[in-house]
């Protein structure tokens, strides 16, 4: 029996890119918008997509896609500057420990990092500021602990 917590590790590069294609088309069906996706998509366009910068672009990339998927963008749901800023720092943190891998192994070896649980932002935020209409709106600094330095990587 399998850990439902556990992440879905990807099979191959071309399952990440497809993801990452799909979303800026705004093709991916709203049920494949899960957080590995989220996290692999971002991670593709660090290494491999050097037109788009994640920090400026992934918020206006992820609210066009929500709205075409029929999902709103509002204080309670779809969008989440804060979340998104500090997951970004996640992503690339765990993609500078892998350099010298290929896509995939570099993704998977994310989601099985502590950077690639669901839950990471906890250790910096208590749940009630990570999860206030404050957050979601605009970047807001942790309460409980103080992030990592942001880390470049390729």
């Amino acid at each position: 029996m399998t850990d439902p917590r556990a992440p879905r590790l990807f099979a191959d590069d071309a399952a990440i890119r497809d993801i990452g294609e799909r979303m800026l088309a705004c093709t991916l069906p709203k049920a494949g918008w899960t957080h590995e996706a989220h996290l692999s998509t971002c991670a593709w366009l660090i290494l491999e997509r050097p037109d788009i910068v994640p920090e400026r672009d992934l918020p206006g990339l992820i609210r066009r896609y929500n709205e075409s998927v029929g999902g709103v963008n509002s204080d309670t749901a779809g969008y989440h500057e804060t979340i998104t800023q500090v997951m970004i720092r996640a992503v690339r943190a765990a993609l500078a420990r892998s350099e010298g891998r290929d896509l995939a192994e570099r993704v998977n070896a994310l989601l099985l990092a502590d950077e690639g649980r669901r839950d990471w932002p906890l250790r910096f935020y208590s749940r009630e500021r990570l999860f206030s209409v404050e957050a979601r709106r605009r970047w807001i600094d942790p309460d409980l602990l103080n992030l990592p330095p942001p880390v470049l990587c390729e």
